[in-house]
């Protein structure tokens, strides 16, 4: 499938959820949300992680630079909603979690488990990693129950390294999802539906994290790139 590329970065334009979960199937490796401020900020260790796995459009400024590069079927395809998708796409397989604290990874679990009937975790671990020895543990401990998929929520690019090094012991699909755990379990709250219908996300997390206003900046430069063709 032909790529295009963001500020050095390799992104797939592709036009569905269906498609992406049929690409990851059949290549394997780690899905990588492309946005805004990655596409600017991303180091050169991330972008060779992305420029070797899967990179897709989650935030609509990719979706945007695809189109002007000639890819107009390119959707935006949020990885809060897309790891839930391929649960549901793949009722026989077996998942592994891990990401955010022991309360909330095992909230996940008890939710997925009653939303997803037979639903096959075969491990979980939280995502504060505290030394070499706890971190050996968990990848010996994927490697051995070699699940199909593996969702990390970690936050980037601490997610996509970890990931980096999880493939090197057991090849499987890889989703980086930073508080998509969180997100699910309703310990943070996701940009109202009419946020959502307007592609308008990355606003409504100024708005509800004032904080963040010190991160406009990489949102600020990709727009000026996107629109004076620098990317």
């Amino acid at each position: 499938m032909e790529k295009f590329w963001l500020n050095g970065i390799a992104v797939f334009p592709f036009g569905s959820e269906r498609e992406i979960i049929d690409y990851a199937d059949k290549h394997k490796g780690i899905l990588v949300a492309v946005n805004a401020e990655k596409t600017i900020n991303a180091s050169a260790r991330l972008r060779q992680i992305i420029n070797n796995n899967i990179g897709y459009c989650d935030g609509m400024g990719a979706v945007k630079a695809a189109q002007k590069k000639g890819f107009g079927k390119a959707i935006r395809i949020p990885g809060c909603e897309l790891w839930l998708k391929i649960i549901a796409a793949h009722p026989n397989a077996s998942f592994y979690l891990i990401g955010t604290t022991d309360e909330i990874i095992a909230e996940t679990v008890e939710k997925l488990q009653d939303e997803f009937s037979g639903l096959n975790i075969v491990g979980y671990h939280n995502g504060f990693l505290k030394n070499e020895d706890e971190k050996s543990s968990l990848i010996n401990d994927v490697a051995t129950k070699k699940p199909d998929f593996v969702f990390v929520a970690m936050g980037s690019p601490r997610q996509e390294y970890f990931m980096e090094v999880l493939l090197q012991h057991h090849r499987a699909v890889y989703q980086g999802l930073g508080g998509s755990f969180d997100l699910y379990t309703g310990h943070f709250k996701r940009a109202p539906k009419l946020f959502q219908r307007i592609n308008c996300e990355w606003l409504w997390r100024f708005v509800a994290q004032p904080t963040r206003i010190t991160r406009i900046g990489p949102y600020l430069r990709f727009a000026f790139r996107l629109y004076t063709n620098r990317l």
